[in-house]
């Protein structure tokens, strides 16, 4: 009988381990987070007093409550009991590995250990597990994870179809729109595909085509807009007229095909880092990081409750 997810662990209690968190409480999961830092339980409670009411608006289930929230300091303890665990910490695969070791033996081998790493590939990571690597898999959300429904599963070479179908089947549960990738690539797909349209803007930018502000503007008041509600290749179907997208790839394959031949390939210098700086501090104009977190987290709200029934 495959175990009921109702209690989970939260190792790292950052921006990331924070905000899984408060989706989880929200959820009516009972949660577990610890982290070393000697300010992290007050943040912690912090950021989910701040998320709660944003949650509340997408929906919570009856029995969300942040008093299922307890946190520790010890490491053993956060883990006892937990069904599965999120692990956030650093992008280090030397700490990852060596964390990876004390959890196998921790751990039942029925938990799920789950990591958010946003680049790291399982099979390295799992190499520290010794005795079940098949529990162990990447789940790597988008920031923040309360919001963002993305969640990326990526099993390493030594994980279990069962593992994959388990993990699937708990984020679905949560309301999230997981994808799963077949093989592992370096960034998992969501940030290659982010990295790819970043590298273009700093490439135009240093050229001196346009300024960062503007750079974004024609991003997020033009195919942004459209990226909210399908992604690319449904949207060339689209941009295929009545033929589609076999319309489309015989229209434009040539055109777009020249475009690749030159998009940029920039290497951030200091210069080129100082051009981006200046351009985005002189984008926010004086706004704190709280004040656009909040205004994007806002228009996340609308743009969610738009999609809500799809």
């Amino acid at each position: 009988m495959v175990k009921t997810i109702q209690r989970v662990a939260i190792i790292g209690s950052g921006t990331i381990g924070a905000s899984w968190a408060a989706l989880f409480l929200a959820r009516g999961l009972h949660v577990t987070a610890t982290d070393i830092a000697p300010d992290a339980e007050a943040k912690l409670r912090q950021y989910i007093d701040q998320a709660w009411p944003a949650l509340k608006r997408i929906g919570m289930v009856d029995g969300a409550d942040q008093n299922k929230l307890r946190f520790t300091a010890d490491l053993a303890d956060a883990v006892s009991g937990a069904d599965l665990v999120q692990e956030n910490g650093p992008e280090r695969l030397d700490f990852k590995i060596a964390l990876y070791e004390q959890l196998d033996s921790l751990l039942p081998a029925d938990t799920l250990i789950v990591s958010s790493s946003s680049g790291l590939t399982m099979s390295a990571i799992q190499t520290g597990c010794k005795l079940h690597p098949e529990r162990c898999v990447i789940g790597h959300p988008f920031n923040p994870p309360h919001l963002i429904p993305l969640v990326e599963i990526v099993g390493g070479k030594l994980t279990s179809e069962a593992t994959i179908e388990r993990v699937t089947a708990f984020y679905d549960g949560l309301g999230k729109r997981t994808v799963r990738l077949h093989k592992e690539m370096p960034g998992h797909v969501a940030n290659r595909l982010a990295a790819a349209l970043f590298r273009e803007i700093v490439y135009l930018v240093s050229e001196g085509v346009l300024s960062v502000a503007d750079a974004d503007t024609a991003v997020c008041w033009g195919p942004g807009l459209r990226w909210g509600v399908m992604g690319p290749s449904l949207l060339y179907h689209l941009g295929g007229g009545e033929g589609g997208i076999e319309h489309f790839f015989d229209q434009f394959s040539g055109p777009m095909q020249a475009w690749w031949k030159v998009l940029g390939n920039p290497v951030i210098t200091p210069e080129i880092r100082k051009q981006m700086i200046d351009g985005v501090k002189a984008e926010a104009d004086g706004r704190s990081l709280d004040e656009l977190a909040g205004q994007r987290d806002e228009a996340l709200l609308s743009l969610l409750a738009a999609r809500a029934n799809e």
